[in-house]
């Protein structure tokens, strides 16, 4: 090699090197110092894009988990007030079982009014006023609210809440005597019920038409019910028969047919009250008021007179000796509002002015003041019941969907900062023997570059 002045090769090799062990030396220090592997795009271009979507991630983990959370709060604020509500009615209920009893007075049921009148107030007072963080939960107004419970858009849990007010539950129902069910003739029972349309079908909203009830005609309003219960519509079907037996006289004759049980009328000489106590002891609900003896009987096709030939004895108030059979009505109820369809409704509901929507016997009307309003006050309370229950279902359900979106999310958020930590994060072992090495070089850098710069003054010794 030429020995040189102007231009020391040695030299500025030497400071090639340690300029680059000087910034190895640097990252390495910076790296330790900041524990990020990746602190500038210059380190890892693609590793800090990556990472940077990984983050994101694991903090929309975290705040989809708090998210998850506040929805069981708000859940379990609403189904604590939901048990207040459902003691309520279930006291409401025990009044009006009370209310029912023979052996109480109208003073008796105006006490025990007052009770039920008190916790109407107080069932609408707890819709009103139960809120979490502002929002009122029971009162109708909540409706359907989405939780986020995810890193993305439109990752979210739905909870939808009710109107727990005494005048928003209890008992929706379609009822009412329609041109075959429920109405009164002067022909035989079977041959009246005869007169509906063959094949005449119904459903409810919100199910296919497949599963519509299909009614042929001869069948009275008890098969209907059984067939309606059995479709799996989630309304509740009844038949019940509520009518009047007049001018029963002496001369009269033939067999009262209530459902399962018969009457030998001529049997009574008349008497219409010895009638009742017969049927009272059957089970069939029956009063005598003003010579006319009302019953009601349930789960019944009808009643009606047979082979009578003689007397004025009628049902359903028909002129007298003439109406000898009643067809049962039907009545369909749930703790939800429904409508029914159909193009034969009316002939089996009373439904042309409504067109087959249900109506509410709201808590807020149930009055056990009277035996009768007892007896009604039951399907009322026993709606709202349904109702609240079925909330409470559905919150139940929110609430172990939201614990195991929470338990997979926390999975999701701890793998996923894992593999960020493997791109991102120093690795100090690796990284400190990165800087042991450095520092070293660095050393013997400055010592090579002190003695390459002493290579020029060998020319002097040449020169003297």
């Amino acid at each position: 090699m030429a020995l040189s002045v102007i231009t020391n090769t040695s030299s500025l090799n030497a400071q090639r090197n340690l300029s680059k062990s000087g910034e190895g030396l640097a990252t390495s220090m910076q790296r330790l110092s900041s524990g990020m592997r990746i602190n500038s795009a210059k380190d890892d271009a693609a590793g800090l894009q990556i990472s940077n979507r990984l983050t994101s991630q694991v903090n929309g983990l975290g705040v989809a988990q708090r998210n998850a959370n506040d929805g069981i709060s708000m859940a379990q604020t609403a189904e604590g007030a939901m048990q207040a509500s459902t003691d309520i009615l279930q006291r409401m209920r025990e009044l009006a079982l009370q209310s029912a009893n023979g052996s109480n007075a109208d003073s008796d049921r105006d006490a025990l009014q007052k009770e039920v009148t008190a916790l109407q107030t107080e069932l609408t007072r707890i819709a009103d006023t139960t809120s979490f963080g502002g929002q009122t939960l029971l009162d109708g107004s909540f409706g359907s609210k989405k939780f986020q419970v995810g890193a993305n858009a439109n990752e979210t849990i739905t909870m939808t809440l009710g109107n727990a007010s005494a005048n928003a539950m209890g008992s929706n129902e379609v009822e009412g005597a329609g041109t075959v069910f429920g109405s009164a003739g002067d022909v035989s029972l079977s041959a009246q019920l005869g007169t509906m349309t063959a094949d005449a079908s119904f459903g409810v909203v919100g199910f296919p038409t497949s599963s519509d009830v299909t009614l042929v005609d001869g069948e009275g309003a008890q098969t209907a019910a059984e067939k309606i219960n059995a479709g799996g519509f989630g309304v509740k079907a009844e038949a019940t028969l509520t009518t009047t037996l007049t001018t029963l006289d002496s001369a009269s004759d033939g067999n009262l047919v209530v459902g399962s049980n018969s009457f030998d009328l001529a049997s009574y000489g008349g008497d219409i009250d010895k009638l009742a106590e017969e049927m009272n002891k059957v089970g069939i609900e029956s009063s005598v008021q003003g010579g006319a003896l009302t019953f009601t009987a349930k789960n019944v096709d009808g009643a009606e007179i047979v082979g009578a030939t003689a007397g004025t004895a009628s049902l359903g108030g028909g002129t007298a000796g003439a109406a000898h059979s009643v067809a049962a009505e039907l009545k369909v109820s749930s703790g939800d509002d429904f409508i029914l369809r159909g193009t034969t409704l009316n002939e089996v509901l009373n439904t042309g002015a409504t067109g087959g929507a249900s109506s509410l016997s709201a808590i807020s009307d149930v009055d056990i003041a009277t035996q009768a309003g007892s007896q009604d006050a039951l399907a009322a309370i026993d709606g709202a019941l349904t109702f609240i229950d079925n909330q409470r279902a559905d919150l139940g359900a929110l609430q172990n969907r939201f614990s195991h979106t929470i338990s997979n999310l926390s999975n999701i958020q701890e793998n996923v900062s894992a593999s960020r930590s493997r791109i991102q994060d120093t690795d100090f072992a690796v990284e400190t023997a990165q800087m042991t090495k450095n520092q070293i070089l660095q050393q013997a850098g400055t010592s090579i570059l002190a003695q390459s710069n002493q290579l020029p003054q060998a020319a002097l010794s040449l020169i003297g």
